[in-house]
């Protein structure tokens, strides 16, 4: 039997308010004593809506097993309770099923989780989408792009170890089943000011420290780096070392990541090529010289750091030194050249630095959409997963806090469109009255900072490209010239007079009221971080990198490409960036996860209440949820609606037979709720008041307590019945058991008695029979003991007669025979002396070779044929006969071994002995063939049934059947072709459609050439005018060059009764149709490995380079 499905609900066990538009009352103060207390417990997800907010808990829970994957998936949102994999089971869903494109964004300051939550979206939708090689290759190519771009996006920050320092948008791509066919990531803003120099207390980024300590030292110095840190200006040293972060197992983990991903191995040593050229550009240092004509000019201290960067790069080093050092303007057909003071020298060292690594996190993230994109032109359904930087309110806020605010703003601006556009669409689906909701409009902050008129971004463009002095001040003045009646903009330079007493405000700042809060903006360092500019000559000078990567990071470079045209400005392209990204996500279904952060401390267990607030408000929370519950604070389907709330009527409870909306429409009446409270939709009960729904619930508390009590009363009943049948039940069954044991009892003792009577009488008979039996036996045996008597007394007297005569009888024979032996001592005697020797030897001899022979038998060695053990010889006279009977002993087992033999292992030895004779010192492919077994026919044709149309156009035996390389005549490219040899014929098929291409008698095949080196490659020479000769002699490549070279030998010559030649050199002749081209083979390294490869030199020689 199944076991029963339990649903639970967002209500059931709830800590705090699951969704904060059920929060009452509803305040700011209420707002985060409710997400502390969840988070207190454990509990770091909570709904504003279909919105999760998700507080960092800095440490992992057991909350995203595989276990809870399945417990969300295919679950309604509100079915559990709040968690990020809720989110992810709906907008995967909802693309699947209803083909709605969806998008999920992720939002929050630096160290709120924004990439960890990231992460769990992407892993929880390959987890529960499909299977199969191809789909988990691109899911793992899809997940392990994220090490990689973290690797080198990725930086420790004051508030967060593993901060993203640019915004990524992922879109993952789908067919019409729901699994991933690839993707595409978009990247924004990288913050490449970090590489030049980074604030206390942070890092650079995480490859730089992951490379010098996780490479291996033949790396680091093939990249001409120490491990050493301290060795590099663009390195801080007050935080090189992370606790909890292991840069060298890191290391491992994100090459593992760019093989997986698709990364060539050339292509990640040129990736770390140019990461080691940005580390070293940092040491190199400049001192200042004066000219002739008093201008300024710098040298470099130490040229060795140079010629380094010169030598990874592929750069001539005076090229790179002059770019250093001067600055060429030109404009119309004119040139300038300046030179560069020492100020101005590390600034083109620290632009080149950023620029190139800029443009390399920008060629890994192409290069990454490469391997990742979708391979099929099907209609794709779109996931896509916005991760980016939050809203950014720090002491010194510069101009990259300024367009990450902006774009903050317009993701704002986004959110509460789209919000409002799904609580209308909801109302209109439902039939439910649509009331105007109000709320703060952010569009006069984007109109401030993006009006393409008088918008920041645009007077910031303006003042970089007007003519003449343009300082950070001059473009301070123009904003307060332009922006001083803006609402949402304060200066304190600004012309209107209600600012010029605001004393908070420094000179060089201004201020702008964002929808999260005011930020004050200091005006220095924006230009020129608008402007970005890398001298042409750098530019040039990277252009003429031979380091293929290098070179085409810097197309602009390229002299016969020159453009004097003015590149667009940081600020206009993250404008254009973020409007791409805004017409995005509109077409999509939005998802969003608000992402805060507890504490500064980055630990555990910590909850600081002023900096969850400050987080709320501008990610405008609270306005959030008063958007939410502006209309009805809390809707349901009918059927759960019903199915929670029916054990409050008896009408509906246990079972209502009719329709859901009419058993809800009952259900209320007979509760009493007002009619102002509820509104009934076409598929869901809307209900304004959350004190409604807590109503609800306590009914429903107090409801499910009595019925558990009337349950437990009936339980109660039902088990003492039950008990009480048993008992009486019990008892029936003891009483019948007892009275059959009692009653054999007395059966058992009442026979146990009749036996011991029975035996008693029958013993009592016995043993008086037995005393008249022993009474007759005395008496016989005593006639036999005197009879015995008298018999043994006349046997001893017999036997003593005996012995007397029996000894004078031996006396007489020993007598007898020691004359015989006297006679025969002395007619012996005479004869010893002459032959005594001869015998003595004879008889020794005969004794040791009988002894040796009986030593052999128990030393024999083995039977097998290679055994070359055999007993030492024991006598100097018994060595010809020891080697003889070795040599016989050889013959006879070799016989023994032969006779084991079927036909085919004979035939099979057979060959391999014509092989030996044949390559054996010849070929230095010959040893490698002794092992392997000769088959053959290694296609299978017979059973194949790809070759069936192949196997009915030949006729004979096939002897081989092998797939061979066939040297293209004019290129000296191979070609694929299936090698058959029958009795009669060479034939040579299109692999592909088994069509026959070529078919050569034997009779006009009149030589094979080979080299003798340890290659495949083999000439078939034709006879001259015969028909298969018009095209010339074949040249093949084969892996099992020995076995064809061999069976081609052994059936040309059963058929033709003649050798076939078979050529061994380095160097031969072939006829390619009427010219002879020579096949020569050299030694060489192989890019492919140890593969050998052939090349056409010209119209009389072929080249084969041998590893």
């Amino acid at each position: 039997m199944a076991k029963m499905e339990v649903k639970t609900s967002l209500l059931d066990n709830m800590i705090g308010v699951g969704d904060m538009v059920l929060l009452e009352p509803l305040n700011e103060e209420t707002f985060i004593n409710n997400l502390k207390k969840r988070f207190d417990h454990n509990e770091i997800y909570t709904y504003i809506g279909s919105v999760v907010i998700s507080v960092n808990p800095y440490r992992s829970l057991p909350i995203y097993s595989p276990e809870k994957v399945e417990d969300y998936r295919n679950r309604n949102f509100y079915e559990l309770s709040p968690h990020i994999f809720a989110l992810s089971d709906e907008a995967y869903r909802s693309l699947r099923d209803q083909d709605k494109d969806q998008c999920i964004l992720i939002t929050g300051e630096s160290g709120a989780g924004k990439t960890e939550a990231s992460k769990l979206v992407m892993s929880y939708v390959a987890a529960v989408c499909g299977k199969g090689a191809e789909v988990n290759q691109v899911k793992e190519q899809l997940l392990q792009s994220n090490p990689v771009l973290e690797a080198f996006g990725n930086a420790k920050t004051v508030r967060n170890d593993n901060s993203s320092r640019f915004g990524k948008y992922m879109d993952i791509e789908f067919d019409f089943k729901g699994d991933p066919l690839g993707g595409v990531i978009s990247n924004y803003l990288l913050e490449k000011s970090r590489v030049v120099k980074q604030p206390r207390g942070e890092r650079n980024f995480h490859v730089f420290y992951q490379l010098l300590s996780g490479a291996s030292e033949e790396l680091l110095n093939k990249l001409k780096l120490e491990r050493d840190f301290s060795r590099y200006n663009y390195l801080s040293l007050d935080s090189a070392r992370v606790n909890g972060i292991d840069d060298a197992a890191n290391f491992r983990t994100v090459r593992n990541a760019m093989q997986i991903v698709g990364f060539m191995d050339h292509e990640a040593e040129s990736v770390l090529e140019v990461v080691a050229a940005v580390l070293k550009l940092g040491n190199i240092e400049f001192k200042p010289e004066s000219r002739v004509n008093g201008l300024d000019e710098s040298k470099i201290k130490d040229k060795n750091e140079l010629k380094e960067i010169c030598e990874l790069t592929g750069i001539d080093q005076s090229v790179l030194e002059r770019a250093f050092s001067f600055r060429t303007v030109e404009a119309k057909q004119e040139k300038v050249s300046t030179t560069l003071n020492v100020a101005q020298a590390y600034y083109a060292r620290d632009a080149l630095a950023k620029n190139l690594y800029s443009r390399l996190f920008s060629w890994l993230v192409n290069r990454i959409n490469e391997s990742i994109k979708a391979q099929t032109k099907v209609r794709k359904k779109v996931m896509g997963v916005l991760d980016i930087y939050g809203f950014e309110i720090f002491e010194d806020n510069s101009f990259e806090q300024f367009i990450i605010n902006y774009c903050n703003e317009k993701l704002q601006q986004i959110f509460i469109e789209l919000t409002l556009k799904e609580e209308q669409e909801e109302y209109i689906r439902e039939d439910i009255e649509w009331t105007h909701i109000e709320y703060f409009n952010n569009a006069i902050i984007c109109d401030l900072i993006e009006n393409n008129t008088n918008g920041i971004l645009a007077m910031l463009d303006e003042e970089c490209l007007r003519p003449g002095t343009v300082t950070d001040e001059t473009f301070l003045e123009k904003l307060n010239q332009v922006c001083a009646t803006h609402q949402h903009f304060e200066s304190r330079m600004s012309k209107c007079s209600r600012f010029l007493n605001d004393t908070s405000l420094p000179h060089s700042c201004f201020r702008i009221q964002h929808y999260a809060g005011k930020v004050l903006y200091q005006v220095e360092g924006f230009v020129d971080k608008n402007n970005d500019l890398l001298y042409r000559d750098l530019s040039q000078a990277m252009w003429k990198a031979s380091h293929t990567l290098i070179k085409s990071l810097f197309p602009e470079g390229n002299p016969a490409k020159i453009n004097l045209k003015r590149p667009p400005t940081a600020g206009s392209q993250f404008k254009a960036s973020v409007a791409t990204l805004m017409k995005n996500l509109q077409t999509k279904n939005p998802n969003y996860i608000r992402c805060i952060k507890p504490n500064d401390k980055k630990a555990a267990h910590i909850f600081n209440e002023s900096l969850v607030c400050h987080q709320i408000r501008y990610l405008g929370l609270l306005e959030n949820v008063r958007v939410r519950r502006a209309g009805y604070a809390f809707r349901q389907a009918y059927e759960p609606c019903l199915e929670r709330y029916k054990m409050l009527c008896k009408q509906t409870w246990p079972h209502w037979k009719g329709p859901a909306r009419s058993g809800v429409e009952v259900l209320f009446n007979e509760l009493e709720i007002p009619v102002d409270e509820y509104s009934f939709g076409r598929s869901k009960i809307f209900i304004r008041n959350p004190r409604t729904l807590f109503k609800l619930e306590d009914l429903r508390k107090q409801r499910l307590e009595d019925l558990a009590t009337l349950i437990q009363k009936i339980y109660r009943g039902w088990k003492c019945r039950t008990h009480f049948l048993l008992m009486k039940k019990s008892q029936i069954v003891i009483a019948a058991w007892y009275r059959r044991f009692a009653q054999q009892k007395k059966y058992q003792q009442t026979k146990s008695s009749a036996l011991v009577i029975q035996s008693y009488i029958r013993g009592w008979k016995a043993r008086k029979i037995l005393r008249e039996l022993k009474h007759q036996k005395r008496c016989k045996e005593a006639a036999t003991t005197i009879a015995a008597y008298w018999h043994g007394t006349q046997a001893r007297r017999e036997l003593k007669r005996l012995k007397e005569e029996a000894r004078r009888k031996h006396a007489v024979a020993v007598i007898w025979a020691y004359w015989l032996g006297l006679k025969v001592r002395r007619e012996y005697r005479k004869f010893f002396r002459a032959n005594a020797g001869k015998k003595i030897y004879e008889f020794t001899l005969q004794r040791i070779i009988q002894k040796y022979f009986l030593e052999m038998k128990n030393k024999m060695p083995s039977l097998s044929p290679i055994d070359k053990n055999w007993p030492s010889r024991p006598y100097l006279f018994l060595d010809s006969t020891h080697k003889e009977l070795k040599r016989i002993f050889h013959l006879w087992r070799c016989k023994k071994y032969r006779d084991q033999f079927t036909d085919q292992q004979k035939l099979i030895y057979e060959e391999k002995l014509e092989a030996s004779e044949l390559f054996k010192d010849k070929k230095a492919l010959y040893p490698s063939s002794v092992g392997q077994p000769f088959q053959g026919a290694y296609l299978e044709i017979n059973k194949n049934p790809k070759y069936k149309k192949l196997k009915d156009a030949i006729e004979e035996k096939i002897i081989i059947a092998e797939v061979v390389n066939k040297i293209n005549r004019a290129n000296g490219k191979s070609t694929s072709r299936i090698f058959l040899l029958t009795n009669n014929n060479l034939l040579l098929a299109d692999q592909k459609s088994g069509q026959i291409k070529s078919e050569v008698p034997l009779v006009d095949v009149t030589k094979v050439s080979m080299s003798s080196q340890n290659d495949g490659f083999f000439a078939v020479h034709l006879k001259e005018g015969s028909e298969a000769a018009s095209k010339g002699d074949f040249l093949f490549s084969s892996d099992h060059l020995i076995e064809m070279a061999t069976k081609l030998y052994r059936t040309t010559l059963s058929q033709t009764k003649q050798k076939l030649n078979i050529e061994i050199s380095d160097e031969f002749l072939v006829q390619f149709r009427q010219d002879k081209v020579c096949v020569k083979f050299i030694q060489g390294n192989q890019k492919n490995g140890s593969v050998p490869t052939c090349k056409r030199k010209n119209n009389r020689l072929l080249e084969v380079a041998v590893p």
